[in-house]
């Protein structure tokens, strides 16, 4: 199917309530949710697939621009899991493996080893990447 006939007059496609870029909450919400019913589909067809996918990079062009996520380091990462969560360090020993290894690594005496990672990502699951120190200059585009 050649896209010159598609894409003929795109302002009459948005007219019509084709996806568009979002601009407040109150659309993401709404796209989100569309979102989330394209997820839902057993056996979506292809062209629900480029829906979801279409959805899924407007939302995730508006949350990075009204919500972006700092980078954090791990020490600020599990400081800030413990306090939210009202833990104490000892509530880390089955993650870390002592609570001295927990000291340490808050005061920046230890990294995290491999499985501790692990660890700490199923526990609050969350992605291990949150849990990596990353080099400085390390962000999006740096090779």
């Amino acid at each position: 199917m050649s896209m010159a006939p598609v894409l003929a007059n795109p302002a009459k496609m948005i007219a019509r309530g084709a996806p568009h870029i979002i601009r407040n909450d109150e659309e993401l919400a709404v796209y989100t949710d569309a979102l989330f019913k394209l997820s839902a589909l057993e056996n979506p067809s292809s062209d629900e697939i480029e829906a979801a996918e279409l959805l899924t990079m407007l939302i995730e062009r508006y949350e990075a621009e009204y919500y972006p996520v700092p980078q954090a380091d791990p020490i600020s990462v599990v400081r800030y899991l413990i306090e939210k969560g009202k833990l104490s360090q000892r509530d880390l020993i089955p993650q870390f493996g002592s609570e001295s290894a927990v000291s340490m690594f808050l005061s920046g005496q230890r990294n995290l080893s491999l499985e501790q990672i692990r660890k700490l990502s199923a526990r609050f699951k969350l992605s291990t990447d949150v849990f990596i120190l990353k080099p400085v200059g390390a962000g999006a585009g740096a090779d």
